[in-house]
C-alpha cells in the first residue's frame, strides 16, 4: 500500500474540517448579524406610556375637581405591534399627539369621556411603513379618526396629591369604521396643572376590517395595542 491514499484521505478530511469551519462560522455570523439587527430595531420602539415617566407636582387644588376637562397638549397615542422583519423579531410603535378630547369628574370619578386621534398623523421611524399603514392598513381618507368613549362612570378615579390609581375603563372603540366594546387598563394621576392618563387596549386588527401586512420579508402579527397617554386640564 502507498503513502498516497493515506495522504489524499488526510487532505479530505482538512478540506471537509475547512468547510465544516466556513460553514458554522457563516450561520455563527448570521445568527450575531440577527440579534444586532433585533436589538437595533427594537431600541427604536417607544417605552409603553406610564404616568410614572412624565409625571409633575402638581398644582390643582384637589377640593372640587368636578367639571369639565379638555385633553390636548402635552397628550400622544398610538400603536404598538410585533412583526418578523427580515427574519428578525421586531417590536414596532407608531405615535402622534393629534389626540383631542374630553373628560366629565363628578368629584373623585370620571362620568364621561371620549379621546379622539388622527390616524394619518400616526408615525414611526419608517416613511414606508408609514404609508402602507395609513393608506393601506388603515385607509385614513376615508376613516381619518380613531375614538375611545367611555361607556361606565369609574368610581374613585383621580387621586389626591401625588397617588396613583390603576383602573379598568369599559368603553367602544372604533378603529377603521368598525366600533367595538373594549376595556382599557388605565394609570390615572394628577400632574402640573391637570391630569395625566395613560393605558392601552389590547386589539385584535381583523376585528376592525384591519389586513395586517404580510409581504414576504415583513409579517406583522394580527393582535397588538392601541396606547397612549393624555394630559387633561379643567375647562375655563
Amino acid at each position: 500500500m502507498t503513502t498516497e491514499t493515506p495522504r489524499r484521505h488526510r487532505k479530505a478530511v482538512i478540506w471537509i474540517s475547512v468547510v465544516v469551519a466556513v460553514v458554522v462560522l457563516a450561520v455563527v455570523a448570521v445568527v450575531v448579524a440577527t440579534n444586532v439587527y433585533s436589538s437595533s430595531e427594537n431600541a427604536k420602539a417607544s417605552a409603553a406610556p406610564s404616568v410614572a415617566a412624565t409625571r409633575e407636582a402638581s398644582t390643582i387644588e384637589t377640593d372640587d375637581l368636578s367639571g369639565t376637562w379638555t385633553v390636548g397638549g402635552d397628550s400622544e397615542a398610538g400603536y404598538r405591534v410585533h412583526e418578523v422583519l427580515n427574519g428578525s423579531d421586531v417590536t414596532v410603535t407608531g405615535r402622534t399627539d393629534s389626540v383631542s378630547g374630553t373628560a366629565t369628574v363628578d368629584g373623585t370619578s370620571i362620568t364621561a369621556a371620549t379621546i379622539t386621534v388622527q390616524v394619518a398623523d400616526i408615525t414611526t421611524d419608517s416613511e414606508q411603513r408609514d404609508a402602507y399603514f395609513r393608506d393601506s392598513a388603515m385607509d385614513a381618507a376615508a376613516f381619518p379618526e380613531a375614538t375611545f368613549e367611555l361607556t361606565e362612570p369609574i368610581a374613585d378615579a383621580v387621586p389626591s396629591g401625588s397617588d396613583t390609581t390603576t383602573v379598568s375603563a369599559p368603553g367602544k372603540l372604533t378603529l377603521h369604521g368598525v366600533t367595538k366594546d373594549v376595556t382599557a387598563e388605565l394609570q390615572v394621576g394628577l400632574s402640573g396643572d391637570g391630569v395625566d392618563v395613560s393605558g392601552s387596549v389590547p386589539v385584535t386588527f381583523s376585528d376592525y376590517g384591519v389586513q395586517a401586512p404580510n409581504l414576504g420579508f415583513v409579517k406583522v402579527d394580527d393582535a397588538g395595542s392601541v396606547e397612549f397617554l393624555v394630559h387633561a386640564t379643567p375647562a375655563s
